[in-house]
């Protein structure tokens, strides 16, 4: 099985040149064990009660070994930056978070930069894999779609490098914009983030056997529309496949048999597949249709070509460690010590919003309207928290509530596990639910 395995890594390798992030089958189950362990701990110590005593501006790295925000600002003893490193955490206090953002950058003699834009169908894991690569879960996840709103920002900083990663809603059609009464930026921001971009990083969720084969019309027409902007392809949740041969099928169709200017070697490895069809020629022009032809399927224009699942630590790592080598000479936009432009409020809002898309059946949770009426900080330095839930009708409210109020709890529960983790301490959290007036 091991040997199988690594034919199928090399086969990979040596026919698209691609970079297989994916260990072998031990390797991947023994991390997500090693996950799992770290999940656990962090769950025993976050319902233990965990809390942060002392003065606000006090080193959280007491208590997460690594220096917050503020620390990085204040300029208090952190440790070197490197790839195994805790990033910085968000300040519970939004003004700041805003002194932060607007703090002159502590760039060094030769600081390099590269903004980075997420382009995918909506629910293709962007949210998550930003989150991986960040290290710290500042962005929804949800199974359901839509959960990202509107453009979000995300800052890694290692070293001399300051990547800029701009998580964008899923692109979809003004059809459908329409049809659905979504928010307008749903549409508009993923083209807005191309304007500044340095480059391009295109998701597709190959265990989705209905959108995998190709390209979204969306996805398509922004890379055309700038395709001066270098793109690269992360083929994600490739864990999920049981036939890892199909992956050289969705390569071969995805990239129309071209990668980084040079063409796929397919016939050779598609040998033993009778009835493949074999990839589509290099397209010179940059037309999402060729003349006389069909519709076109795939972007034949990438540089690179990522296969990865953005669960796995080992495989994101590979990701971030390409994306801080392709930053290019130029001045950090951000301080150090930021790790997200979003508000506290924001944030909060927005993993409260992430557990209701989980618990809630349907279309039940993008009717809920969410009220702040409480955010202070306690008299032992927790962050405590009070938020309205507003419901359309009687029978949403029973079920939000849940029997006995468990459902409520719960939810309350995990979102202050997610913010102890962001604003690095203990956080108090109460949900209520109202009927709509």
């Amino acid at each position: 099985m091991a040997a199988a395995s690594g034919r199928a890594v090399t086969l990979l390798r040596v026919v698209f040149g691609v970079r297989q992030l994916g260990p072998t089958a031990a390797r991947e189950w023994g991390a997500r064990l090693s996950s799992l362990f770290d999940c656990q701990r962090r769950c025993v110590s976050c319902f233990a009660g965990a809390s942060f005593s002392g003065p606000r501006l006090a080193s959280a790295s007491r208590h997460h070994g690594q220096s917050s925000a503020m620390d990085c600002f204040l300029g208090l003893s952190q440790p070197d930056g490197s790839l195994t490193s805790r990033p910085p955490g968000v300040s519970m206090h939004r003004d700041e978070q805003d002194l932060l953002l607007v703090h002159r950058p502590d760039m060094p003699e030769n600081p390099r930069v590269l903004r980075v834009v997420l382009l995918g169908a909506p629910n293709a894991g962007k949210s998550t894999l930003s989150n991986q690569l960040l290290g710290r879960k500042v962005f929804p996840v949800s199974k359901k779609v839509h959960t990202t709103r509107c453009q979000a920002l995300g800052v890694i900083t290692e070293k001399e490098a300051q990547v800029i990663l701009l998580d964008t809603p899923g692109l979809i059609s003004p059809v459908k914009q329409k049809r659905h009464h979504l928010e307008l930026s749903l549409l508009e921001d993923p083209w807005k983030s191309m304007e500044s971009a340095d480059l391009v990083v295109v998701l597709v969720d190959v265990s989705d056997k209905w959108t995998r084969n190709q390209l979204s019309p969306q996805v398509l027409q922004c890379l055309t529309q700038f395709s001066q902007v270098p793109s690269i392809l992360v083929m994600n949740k490739v864990d999920c496949l049981k036939q890892k041969s199909v992956l050289l099928e969705l390569t071969a169709a995805l990239t129309e048999g071209v990668v980084n200017g040079k063409k796929l070697k397919m016939r050779q490895a598609l040998r033993s597949q009778p009835g493949t069809p074999c990839p589509s020629p290099a397209v010179k022009g940059p037309n999402t249709q060729s003349v006389g032809g069909p519709q076109r399927i795939g972007w034949p224009h990438f540089q690179e070509i990522f296969m990865l699942s953005a669960l796995s630590q080992e495989d994101v790592k590979t990701l971030k460690q390409y994306l801080l080598a392709q930053a290019r000479p130029g001045p950090w936009e951000f301080h150090s010590g930021v790790l997200t432009s979003q508000t506290p409020e924001e944030i909060c809002a927005n993993i409260i919003r992430e557990k209701l898309l989980e618990h809630l059946p349907q279309e039940m949770p993008y009717s809920v309207q969410q009220r702040t009426v409480m955010w202070e900080e306690g008299p032992s330095g927790e962050l405590v928290i009070e938020q309205k839930l507003l419901v359309p009708k009687k029978s949403h409210v029973r079920i939000l509530i849940g029997p006995k109020g468990h459902l409520i709890s719960q939810i309350a529960q995990e979102v202050s596990r997610d913010l102890m983790d962001i604003f690095l301490c203990d956080v108090r959290l109460r949900l209520s639910v109202k009927l709509l007036q």
